[in-house]
């Protein structure tokens, strides 16, 4: 097809901005995990968004740039940083406000390293006036030469028609990369890692969350379609073990009724799910544990 277009979108931003909101409501399905936590997102994560007759936009969800503490959070924001130079549009998201604080700052200088077109996406416009829009839209048409100023709200849907048309504005003319059914490169068991992982971020308090990494052991479909599945929730102090694991396992067991649930619907099928807790301290620090729940620079 010769007006087919196709291209790599990343979307970049400070942690919590709604990155992984944005994606999945994109694409029209949940594929990576959201909560209001930072640093939600720890791997990219490719998204597929197919238009038969205009092309194909493969979306990578990067985790938010920020200022590293360990050795989990380097590889995090490297992860993130390079994809500005392998792309073919960048999106930045950033929340509505007058005022560009450190966090945007640090993206802007990144930015004005690469000659990538940059769509700048103000989200989370239903938390504000509607009139104070051009406001937003001018502090940062001062700052940076803009392919496109789009003000959005992921969480409502709405202008996202007109973020996919000023995408495909800039993308080239090229193949399809993936079938037209394909929604995700990531492979079950990860996003099945991950969903239960978002579930144990939306129970926890905050300063369980961070610490923890959930790694499937075990994943297979028995006689009747009804999948069993494994999986460790690794956390970094015996301290978390006792609180993931919640009175006479009250937590441990909310967790994991509320991402069976999830998966099933994933799945289609029914799923018996179990959970164990270990403590491996300082994983976050280690480069082999960190490789060992699947992060990899490589990726």
């Amino acid at each position: 097809m010769d007006n087919f277009k196709s291209g790599f979108v990343t979307i970049i931003g400070r942690p919590n901005v709604g990155k992984s909101t944005l994606m999945n409501r994109l694409i029209g399905q949940k594929i990576a995990i959201t909560s209001n936590k930072p640093q939600t997102t720890r791997n990219r994560i490719q998204t597929v968004y197919t238009d038969s007759g205009r092309g194909q936009i493969v979306f990578l969800d990067t985790p938010g740039i920020h200022r590293a503490k360990n050795r989990l959070g380097e590889f995090m924001v490297d992860a993130a940083e390079r994809t500005l130079k392998e792309v073919d549009v960048i999106l930045w998201l950033v929340e509505p406000g007058s005022y560009i604080g450190a966090g945007e700052q640090h993206i802007l200088e990144k930015l004005k390293r690469v000659q990538t077109p940059v769509i700048l996406i103000i989200n989370k416009m239903d938390t504000v006036e509607k009139e104070k829009a051009l406001t937003y839209i001018d502090t940062y048409r001062k700052v940076y030469d803009f392919a496109e100023i789009i003000p959005t709200s992921a969480l409502r849907g709405q202008n996202l028609d007109d973020v996919i048309d000023s995408i495909f504005m800039y993308l080239p003319y090229g193949p399809r990369f993936y079938d037209e059914d394909t929604v995700t490169d990531q492979p079950m068991r990860a996003i099945c890692a991950e969903i239960i992982r978002e579930k144990a971020l939306h129970a926890l308090s905050d300063e369980v969350p961070h610490g923890i990494a959930v790694s499937v052991d075990e994943m297979k479909q028995g006689k009747g379609g009804m999948w069993e599945i494994h999986a460790t929730v690794v956390c970094e102090r015996d301290s978390h073990k006792g609180i993931i694991i919640g009175k006479q396992g009250s937590m441990l067991k909310k967790i994991g009724t509320n991402a069976r649930y999830e998966i099933e619907r994933l799945l289609e099928e029914r799923v018996n799910l179990k959970l164990w807790v270990k403590v491996k301290k300082d994983w976050r620090d280690s480069d082999f544990l960190i490789r060992n729940f699947g992060y990899r620079k490589e990726d």
